[in-house]
């Protein structure tokens, strides 16, 4: 088998392009150890982050529940029926299965 040339795919990178100057700049930066700033900046005191705040008070308290996602409307039908199912569970009232058959 011969010694074939490979031939590079692609289009052709322009080393003096603005691109490929900041990439290479970019590049020596990390090389040096020089910290490099990465995606969108932090606004200390925003919503955002009194809430994450807020967040970690509660997990190093042991008090985080874990709740995530809509909140539970205790008014609505249907948690009204969970509310009365969970209450007939506590009295024993509820009945569970089929119910029995007198045979004749």
């Amino acid at each position: 088998m011969k010694n074939q040339e490979t031939k590079k795919l692609g289009r052709p990178v322009n080393q003096n392009s603005a691109r490929q100057q900041r990439l290479q700049a970019k590049a020596e930066l990390k090389a040096s150890g020089v910290e490099i700033k990465r995606g969108r900046p932090v606004v200390d005191g925003s919503k955002n982050q009194m809430k994450l705040q807020r967040r970690a008070e509660l997990g190093a308290q042991g008090l985080l529940t874990g709740k995530r996602g809509r909140p539970v409307n205790p008014n609505s039908p249907r948690q009204q029926r969970v509310q009365a199912l969970a209450e007939k569970r506590a009295n024993g009232t509820l009945k569970l299965g089929r119910p029995k058959v007198k045979k004749d």
